[in-house]
């Protein structure tokens, strides 16, 4: 008997770290998971900032970075499009993951303020009582920032902070980027090999 494929959505929000979303995505294409894919406006910008893309043809930039053997099971949505499946809670969805998110996308999620696609599947997410993990990233916090992720939490939502380790001896950036993604996948029961964990041989 074949096991159903898992379907996630991964919502990419303007917060610096674009690159955890891109890798994270990549994982689980990799894992043949479907994927509903939600870049916000600002998420765009940096693209063309932090990943150095060019982002004026935007089918063009995503095919860049996931390759166009991956239209099957790659799906991406405008932020305006309320049709899209993930706007219901009758759509089979296995999990969320905001990366990185917002300290603005993150108190409108928290406050139940659904403007667009990305906030409404997150709070579909709430609502059915399925897995929502946010990857904040942002530095400092301030008491609104904790308030928010605490009422998430409350929720049921999945906080795992943009913090990676370094009892892995990481060595380069994408060592660093593989913790944080990797953690991710750990919570969502996906196998990788990312990083070495901590017991395992150096």
């Amino acid at each position: 008997m074949n096991t159903p494929q898992k379907i996630y959505t991964v919502a990419i929000t303007g917060a610096s770290g674009a690159i955890y979303g891109v890798r994270l995505t990549k994982e689980l294409l990799k894992n043949h998971c479907k994927v509903h894919l939600l870049i916000s406006e600002a998420g765009w910008q940096v693209f063309r900032e932090e990943l150095r893309l060019d982002t004026s043809n935007r089918s063009a930039c995503l095919e860049q970075l996931f390759g166009e053997g991956n239209q099957e099971h790659l799906h991406t949505h405008s932020l305006r499009d309320f049709t899209a499946p993930i706007a219901s809670g009758s759509y089979k969805n296995d999990g969320m993951i905001i990366i990185p998110c917002s300290m603005g996308t993150l108190s409108k999620i928290a406050n139940g303020n659904s403007g667009n696609l990305l906030e409404r599947t997150a709070d579909v997410m709430l609502k059915e009582g399925r897995r929502l993990t946010i990857v904040p990233r942002e530095t400092p916090l301030h008491q609104i920032h904790l308030e928010n992720m605490t009422a998430l939490s409350k929720a049921g939502a999945h906080i795992i902070p943009a913090m990676p380790g370094f009892y892995h001896l990481p060595a380069s950036l994408d060592d660093l980027v593989n913790f944080v993604v990797g953690k991710v996948l750990d919570n969502l029961g996906v196998e990788h090999t990312l990083f070495t964990r901590w017991g395992e041989q150096q």
